[in-house]
């Protein structure tokens, strides 16, 4: 059967149209998804420059924040007031470490708590956290609770369908926490934990699970383009969707769908952006760091600037060996440094 087949006809879904989640309206239908070690506030803030409806933020450990870890709440808990409405996104095993960890993150300025169940690394896994909640159920419940009690916002779960093919210990925890967990909304990534972010994901699962579940389901997992988007949301009826790999490097693709922009990037409209995240990245980790830190980045714009292999790969390997942040501005040329033009205010 087809992966995007289902038993009955779901609504169909316009992108740029309000929603509910718990007592918050969203502009629009489009999220940014949670990205490990990368979704922070000015990746967060860009997703919104660009027209997403809410932002996720990237995994951080309720463990750390219980304890006051000091990168963790003065870097990951940062919060632009230019960026609302924001989730953190928490993980963990222990449901009174979590409703402490919320308590802070609702301080900290967040609309939402969002709880990691669904990521397959070992490291999480192996705490409890995670993916293994799975394994839990009663644990996951107790946590998701837990997370509305510290935090007196409304609370969402992202979680895979199961650990392992033909496993739907995840569909039935997802049943538990609509129905007994007190969650708002749970995000729907319809891959087993093993798959990690390989395979086709089962949107015919998922949209059984938007027409059965009382709250609003969104939908991640294999979302890299327009038509795909469009394809996924109208096959699953999810209430929204979540961006996350595609749209690295990419936050032309927030108006794209959202109908604000047609047209792929310009080579100066690349440039520009990147440059804008350069400096960003300066203000929030100091030169010589954000220098280490945005070679991950680097990678994702300088492929969107077209070229030869070879192009690509002396560019690449020059951003690579910048001896300082400075040296990446010059790297780059053609564009000064500066806010580039903004195609879709955020909503």
């Amino acid at each position: 059967m087809n992966a995007m087949a289902t038993t009955s006809c779901p609504p169909r879904r316009s992108l740029d149209e309000p929603w509910q989640l718990g007592p918050l309206t969203v502009a629009n239908r489009v999220v940014l998804a949670p990205l490990a070690g990368i979704g922070n506030w000015f990746v967060r803030l860009q997703a919104r420059r660009y027209g997403a409806g809410l932002t996720v933020s990237e995994m951080v450990s309720s463990h750390a924040v219980h304890h006051g870890n000091v990168r963790t709440c003065t870097e990951l808990l940062r919060i632009h007031p230019d960026e609302h409405p924001v989730a953190v996104q928490l993980f963990g095993a222990d449901p009174e470490v979590m409703a402490s960890a919320a308590e802070r993150v609702a301080a900290a300025g967040a609309d939402l708590i969002d709880i990691n169940m669904g990521c397959p690394v070992p490291k999480v896994c192996k705490t409890g956290a995670g993916a293994a909640l799975l394994d839990d159920p009663q644990r996951a419940l107790a946590i998701a609770r837990a997370a509305a009690r510290g935090s007196g916002l409304p609370v969402t779960v992202k979680l895979r369908t199961g650990l392992r093919p033909g496993d739907g210990k995840g569909v039935a925890l997802a049943r538990d926490l609509a129905e007994r967990g007190g969650v708002a909304g749970l995000a729907i990534h319809p891959r087993h934990a093993s798959q990690r972010h390989s395979g086709q994901p089962d949107y015919e699962l998922a949209a059984r699970l938007v027409e059965e579940l009382p709250v609003p389901v969104m939908l991640s997992g294999g979302l890299r383009s327009v038509a795909s988007v469009q394809a996924a949301l109208d096959g699953t009826g999810a209430e929204a969707v979540l961006l996350a790999r595609g749209s690295l490097g990419n936050p032309w693709l927030f108006a794209q769908l959202l109908g604000a922009r047609v047209a792929e990037p310009s080579r100066e409209e690349i440039i520009a952006e990147l440059h804008w995240v350069m400096d960003r990245a300066a203000d929030h980790l100091g030169e010589e760091r954000a220098g280490r830190y945005l070679r991950k980045f680097y990678p994702w714009y300088v492929e969107r600037l077209g070229g030869s292999r070879h192009q690509q790969a002396a560019l690449q390997a020059a951003l690579q060996q910048a001896a300082s942040l400075d040296h990446a501005r010059e790297l780059l040329g053609g564009v000064q440094p500066g806010e580039p033009a903004v195609v879709a205010a955020a909503a």
